[in-house]
Protein backbone atom coordinates (compact mmCIF):
# COMPACT_ATOMS: atom_id res chain seq x y z
CA UNK A 1 0.00 0.00 0.00
CA UNK A 2 1.60 3.24 -1.08
CA UNK A 3 1.39 6.31 1.09
CA UNK A 4 -0.21 8.12 -1.86
CA UNK A 5 -3.17 5.72 -1.69
CA UNK A 6 -3.43 6.17 2.06
CA UNK A 7 -3.16 9.96 1.78
CA UNK A 8 -5.88 10.08 -0.89
CA UNK A 9 -8.19 7.97 1.23
CA UNK A 10 -7.55 9.94 4.42
CA UNK A 11 -8.20 13.18 2.55
CA UNK A 12 -11.54 11.84 1.28
CA UNK A 13 -12.58 10.03 4.46
CA UNK A 14 -14.61 12.82 6.16
CA UNK A 15 -16.52 13.47 2.94
CA UNK A 16 -17.12 9.75 2.41
CA UNK A 17 -18.54 9.47 5.92
CA UNK A 18 -20.86 12.44 5.36
CA UNK A 19 -22.11 11.02 2.06
CA UNK A 20 -22.73 7.59 3.56
CA UNK A 21 -24.35 9.01 6.69
CA UNK A 22 -26.72 11.19 4.72
CA UNK A 23 -27.78 8.34 2.48
CA UNK A 24 -28.15 5.57 5.08
CA UNK A 25 -29.03 7.91 7.96
CA UNK A 26 -27.09 5.93 10.53
CA UNK A 27 -23.56 6.81 11.68
CA UNK A 28 -22.69 3.23 12.57
CA UNK A 29 -23.67 1.90 9.14
CA UNK A 30 -21.92 4.87 7.54
CA UNK A 31 -18.69 4.03 9.37
CA UNK A 32 -18.95 0.42 8.21
CA UNK A 33 -19.43 1.61 4.64
CA UNK A 34 -16.33 3.81 4.86
CA UNK A 35 -14.41 0.79 6.12
CA UNK A 36 -15.70 -1.24 3.17
CA UNK A 37 -14.56 1.50 0.83
CA UNK A 38 -11.11 1.37 2.45
CA UNK A 39 -10.87 -2.37 1.84
CA UNK A 40 -11.96 -1.93 -1.78
CA UNK A 41 -9.48 0.94 -2.20
CA UNK A 42 -6.65 -1.30 -1.01
CA UNK A 43 -7.58 -3.92 -3.61
CA UNK A 44 -7.96 -1.41 -6.44
CA UNK A 45 -5.36 -0.96 -9.14
CA UNK A 46 -4.99 2.79 -8.66
CA UNK A 47 -2.99 3.16 -11.88
CA UNK A 48 -6.28 2.91 -13.79
CA UNK A 49 -8.18 5.32 -11.50
CA UNK A 50 -8.32 8.72 -13.20
CA UNK A 51 -9.85 10.60 -10.24
CA UNK A 52 -9.37 8.95 -6.84
CA UNK A 53 -11.76 11.31 -5.03
CA UNK A 54 -14.53 10.60 -7.54
CA UNK A 55 -13.82 6.87 -7.38
CA UNK A 56 -14.10 6.85 -3.59
CA UNK A 57 -17.27 8.98 -3.60
CA UNK A 58 -18.81 6.73 -6.25
CA UNK A 59 -17.95 3.62 -4.29
CA UNK A 60 -19.42 4.86 -1.01
CA UNK A 61 -22.55 6.16 -2.78
CA UNK A 62 -23.23 2.84 -4.47
CA UNK A 63 -22.59 0.84 -1.31
CA UNK A 64 -24.89 3.15 0.67
CA UNK A 65 -27.67 2.81 -1.89
CA UNK A 66 -27.30 -0.97 -1.74
CA UNK A 67 -27.62 -0.89 2.06
CA UNK A 68 -30.73 1.29 1.93
CA UNK A 69 -32.39 -0.83 -0.73
CA UNK A 70 -31.57 -4.00 1.17
CA UNK A 71 -32.98 -2.58 4.42
CA UNK A 72 -36.12 -1.43 2.65
CA UNK A 73 -36.72 -4.92 1.28
CA UNK A 74 -36.39 -6.35 4.79
CA UNK A 75 -38.54 -3.53 6.22
CA UNK A 76 -35.91 -2.54 8.74
CA UNK A 77 -36.01 0.83 10.42
CA UNK A 78 -33.34 2.65 12.35
CA UNK A 79 -33.96 3.32 16.01
CA UNK A 80 -32.25 6.19 17.78
CA UNK A 81 -30.08 8.98 16.56
CA UNK A 82 -29.96 9.35 12.80
CA UNK A 83 -26.88 11.48 12.35
CA UNK A 84 -23.77 12.02 14.43
CA UNK A 85 -23.32 15.22 16.35
CA UNK A 86 -20.60 16.87 14.27
CA UNK A 87 -20.78 20.21 16.06
CA UNK A 88 -19.92 21.09 19.60
CA UNK A 89 -22.44 23.20 21.44
CA UNK A 90 -19.87 25.35 23.21
CA UNK A 91 -20.51 29.03 22.76
CA UNK A 92 -23.99 28.43 21.36
CA UNK A 93 -27.27 28.86 23.20
CA UNK A 94 -28.05 25.29 24.32
CA UNK A 95 -31.79 25.69 23.65
CA UNK A 96 -31.19 26.95 20.12
CA UNK A 97 -28.65 24.19 19.55
CA UNK A 98 -31.12 21.53 20.74
CA UNK A 99 -33.88 22.94 18.54
CA UNK A 100 -31.59 22.97 15.50
CA UNK A 101 -30.48 19.39 16.16
CA UNK A 102 -34.08 18.24 16.47
CA UNK A 103 -35.11 20.04 13.28
CA UNK A 104 -32.14 18.55 11.45
CA UNK A 105 -32.99 15.03 12.64
CA UNK A 106 -36.60 15.45 11.54
CA UNK A 107 -35.49 16.73 8.13
CA UNK A 108 -33.18 13.76 7.61
CA UNK A 109 -35.89 11.35 8.69
CA UNK A 110 -38.25 12.92 6.15
CA UNK A 111 -35.62 12.44 3.45
CA UNK A 112 -35.36 8.78 4.40
CA UNK A 113 -39.11 8.21 4.51
CA UNK A 114 -40.23 10.20 1.48
CA UNK A 115 -37.48 9.75 -1.11
CA UNK A 116 -36.37 6.64 -2.90
CA UNK A 117 -32.71 5.65 -2.42
CA UNK A 118 -31.83 6.96 -5.91
CA UNK A 119 -33.67 10.25 -5.28
CA UNK A 120 -32.00 10.60 -1.90
CA UNK A 121 -28.52 9.92 -3.30
CA UNK A 122 -28.89 12.36 -6.19
CA UNK A 123 -30.44 15.01 -3.93
CA UNK A 124 -27.69 14.70 -1.30
CA UNK A 125 -24.92 14.79 -3.89
CA UNK A 126 -26.46 17.82 -5.62
CA UNK A 127 -27.76 19.86 -2.70
CA UNK A 128 -25.40 18.74 0.05
CA UNK A 129 -22.15 18.49 -1.89
CA UNK A 130 -22.91 20.67 -4.94
CA UNK A 131 -21.95 17.94 -7.41
CA UNK A 132 -22.67 18.81 -11.04
CA UNK A 133 -25.30 16.62 -12.70
CA UNK A 134 -22.68 15.08 -14.97
CA UNK A 135 -20.65 13.90 -11.98
CA UNK A 136 -23.76 12.59 -10.21
CA UNK A 137 -24.63 10.65 -13.35
CA UNK A 138 -21.15 9.16 -13.55
CA UNK A 139 -21.13 8.32 -9.84
CA UNK A 140 -24.44 6.52 -9.95
CA UNK A 141 -24.02 5.15 -13.48
CA UNK A 142 -27.11 6.84 -14.82
CA UNK A 143 -27.64 9.40 -17.54
CA UNK A 144 -27.31 13.11 -16.74
CA UNK A 145 -30.97 13.75 -17.71
CA UNK A 146 -31.98 10.96 -15.33
CA UNK A 147 -29.91 12.55 -12.54
CA UNK A 148 -31.61 15.90 -13.18
CA UNK A 149 -35.02 14.23 -13.12
CA UNK A 150 -34.30 12.41 -9.86
CA UNK A 151 -33.16 15.65 -8.20
CA UNK A 152 -36.23 17.45 -9.54
CA UNK A 153 -38.53 14.73 -8.18
CA UNK A 154 -36.82 14.90 -4.81
CA UNK A 155 -37.18 18.69 -4.71
CA UNK A 156 -40.83 18.46 -5.73
CA UNK A 157 -41.60 15.86 -3.06
CA UNK A 158 -39.88 17.92 -0.40
CA UNK A 159 -41.66 21.08 -1.58
CA UNK A 160 -44.99 19.22 -1.36
CA UNK A 161 -44.12 18.22 2.21
CA UNK A 162 -43.32 21.82 3.06
CA UNK A 163 -46.67 22.93 1.62
CA UNK A 164 -48.50 20.28 3.65
CA UNK A 165 -46.79 21.50 6.81
CA UNK A 166 -47.99 25.07 6.22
Amino acid sequence: MSTAGLDEFLQARPRLFRIACRIVGNPHEAEELVQDVWVRWQRTDRTVVADPQAFLATTVSRLAINVVQSARRRHETAIGSWLPDERIASGVDPHLYAENQEAFAVAVQLLKERLSPAERATYVLREGFDYPYRQIAETLRIGAPNARQLVKRARDRLADLAQEAV
